[in-house]
């Protein structure tokens, strides 16, 4: 699989550019449900493997296990990009930076590369004034890039029309069964990078299906290795999970071949919706 890769040193990820100067790697680590010694075991696989893009959050209630595993590996702070999350419990202004700072603490950080509104909850009616927070911690230093997950065209349209400033990213549920087309254009018609969050999705099935089959046949590479190419040739930046060693080279060797347009439009072509009933529009997390 993938011939040309060497598997006995890191993978070394390509950027892109964010629309406020800064650069964000091209995947990284998804890092949901690791905690414990087993956690930090595999953020510590995952550095060790290339990926600098650790993804964790508030809710995962893995952040000192990030913290452990930073320590651990020795590696340097400028060369990580650390994301975390608010959560919908700590929407407002006020609160957005006290959560931060907690945040800050646990991960034993001085600052965060990238930090995100977890949900919108529109029912809460506070994510422009968390939002709000976000510009303030980015003036103190405390987070670097600022941007939302799980928000619609509308919802970014109101925080850019309030506050002036545009989301760097937003990070949504993205994979070939809700491809997200129209998002992803509209993403890019105003400078906002899209993370995709389960970009291999959770249920079983995607990898047989025949155009991600095919694709991985004639490339000599793995189906996950596939759906993470198309990821890329859409213009997203996945962020696959995983806590094996050999997953983890496997899916960040999708930088050395290119999926063909008609393979890429076949492989679109799967979309059937969402996996779970998560529409930002209702769907809401504390």
């Amino acid at each position: 699989m993938a011939n040309s890769f060497d598997y006995t040193t890191p993978a070394i990820i390509p950027t892109l550019d964010l629309n406020d100067g800064r650069a964000i790697p091209q995947l990284g680590l998804g890092i949901y449900a690791m905690k414990g010694e087993e956690g930090v075991d595999a953020i510590e696989s995952g550095i060790d493997n290339g990926y600098t893009l650790l993804d964790t959050a508030v809710n995962y209630e893995n952040e000192r296990e990030v913290g452990q595993a930073i320590v651990n590996t020795g590696a340097p702070r400028e060369d990580l990009f650390v994301t975390s999350k608010i959560p919908g419990r700590h929407h407002g202004f006020d609160e957005a930076i006290a959560s931060t700072e907690e945040s800050l603490a646990r991960l034993g950080l001085d600052y965060l590369d990238l930090h995100l509104i977890h949900w919108p909850n529109p029912s809460v009616g506070k994510y422009v004034d968390t939002w709000r927070g976000l510009i303030e911690l980015r003036e103190r230093g405390l987070v670097k890039s600022i941007g939302v997950s799980n928000f619609t065209e509308a919802m970014l349209t109101e925080l850019i029309d309030a506050t002036g400033v545009t989301p760097a990213v937003n990070q949504v549920e993205l994979h070939p069964y809700f491809p997200q087309a129209d998002l992803i254009a509209f993403h890019r018609s105003i400078g906002v990078q899209t993370e995709s969050w389960s970009p291999l999705y959770r249920d079983q099935g995607l990898f047989d299906e025949t155009p991600i089959a095919e694709a991985a046949a004639a490339h000599d590479v793995t189906p996950a290795q596939v759906v993470l190419r198309w990821h890329i040739e859409v213009g997203s930046i996945p962020i696959p999970k995983s806590a094996n060693f050999e997953r983890q080279r496997y899916n960040a060797d999708v930088f050395e071949f290119s999926l063909t347009p008609a393979e890429v439009a076949a492989i679109s072509g799967l979309e059937r919706g969402r996996m779970k009933d998560r529409d930002p529009l209702t769907h809401e997390e504390m």
